[in-house]
């Protein structure tokens, strides 16, 4: 499953991959998905906002569902693993517990969750947020790639109807475990169990000034956005440094463009985590307020907007405690990624994830990895949990 996956969407220049929502690459990981699933007999089900969940369904398995999985898009030129491993790995724990002998009481499903990554259109989750309806349908359809394309377009282009909304795909689930490479240098075991999921989010500074010619307006006539956008990213730095937050600004768009001209616009995105929430609104107030006040010396114009914002999510309880029995080796640890399973937590579903260890703590890159021997290590795992949890 893994060779046939990985060359799909990859781009022989960078070796990254490039799944967007909705696109050609997005769409032939789908067809691998489907094409999974009917090998193994298993019900493939749809919402309308591109979210897939393939049951096996044994008789008498009348007990409320038993879900897990990932996604399959991917970041810019992102690692082969964030997402794709989960789906794998959960059609993997599937062939497992058959060849155990296993029948379980509850049916189980391997979801995929549509745009996790946000990448195309700016809202990270939105499949999952859409289905749980933390994300309004109005909002998300008229949502914009950089070229201009709403996403109701782009699900209409890629041949889907647009049924956005909430919806009955996870059908009152007992419980939803995401199983995902882990995403940092953390994890020094094979497994390991997340205890919570940082708050963040992404906000979208617009800087403006007057545009200009760069060689005859002096330094002291400028209106320059630019020097706006330089001096808060190094004041993002130092203060997330002081608070023990992240903070990055990873895109960054100039208008007009031209490279002898001052822009006259600057459009940057930050992503912001931290600990708690309190810190993280703390650390937003501290650049709003530094950003603001660096514009007004510019002559500068500021503003701030969210564009996709998290809170913290702790897993906890029952459902916790069972999957800490079932693995009582692993190691548990936050993380500072955001995942569907943070978004169905907040939701009220009752939520777990297992790591897998990443021995080059890199992600969102093409070198990012984990070994056969682990990736093999989380299938057992996960199919440990959810035999414990369908089979009891």
């Amino acid at each position: 499953m893994w060779a046939e996956l990985a060359r799909l969407g990859r781009n022989a220049g960078t070796g990254g991959y490039r799944r967007y929502a909705w696109t050609g690459a997005e769409q032939d990981c789908r067809d691998w998905f489907r094409s999974e699933a009917s090998a193994r007999g298993l019900d493939l089900d749809a919402d309308g906002n591109g979210n897939e969940i393939a049951w096996w369904r044994p008789e008498p398995a009348t007990g409320r569902p038993v879900v897990t999985g990932s996604h399959l898009d991917s970041v810019p030129d992102g690692g082969a693993f964030d997402g794709p491993l989960g789906v794998v790995s959960g059609l993997a724990a599937v062939d497992l517990l058959r060849e155990r002998g296993i029948t379980p009481l509850s049916p189980i499903g391997v979801a995929v969750f549509c745009d996790e990554e946000g990448a195309r259109f700016g809202v990270a989750c939105a499949g999952s947020r859409l289905l749980t309806g933390s994300l309004s349908a109005d909002h998300a359809a008229a949502l914009t790639d950089r070229d201009g394309m709403t996403l109701a377009d782009a699900m209409r282009r890629a041949g889907f109807a647009d049924e956005l909304g909430p919806s009955t795909l996870l059908r009152d689930p007992a419980a939803f475990v995401e199983l995902h490479v882990e995403q940092g240098r953390a994890l020094i075991e094979p497994i390991g169990i997340a205890t919570a999921i940082w708050p963040h989010g992404r906000w979208r500074l617009d800087i403006t000034g007057e545009g200009n010619h760069a060689g005859t307006t002096r330094l002291a006539d400028r209106r320059d956005p630019m020097l706006t956008y330089a001096e808060t990213v190094l004041a993002v730095r130092k203060k997330a440094g002081q608070a023990g937050a992240l903070a990055t600004f990873g895109r960054v768009e100039v208008a007009p463009g031209g490279s002898n001209a001052i822009p006259s616009e600057v459009r940057a995105w930050l992503d912001a985590r931290a600990p708690d929430e309190a810190t993280l609104e703390r650390l937003l107030a501290e650049i709003t307020a530094h950003a603001t006040a660096r514009a007004g010396r510019d002559g500068t114009d500021l503003s701030v907007t969210p564009e996709s914002v998290s809170p913290a999510v702790y897993f906890g309880g029952p459902l916790f405690d069972r999957v800490r029995a079932v693995l009582p080796a692993a190691p548990v640890l936050p993380t500072g990624a955001g995942h569907d399973a943070g978004v169905l937590a907040t939701a009220g579903i009752p939520t777990a994830m297992l790591f897998v260890r990443n021995p080059t703590g890199i992600s969102h890159a093409p070198a990012e990895f984990a070994e056969p021997a682990d990736c093999l290590a989380g299938v057992v795992a996960l199919a440990d949990v959810l035999q414990e949890l369908a089979c009891r």
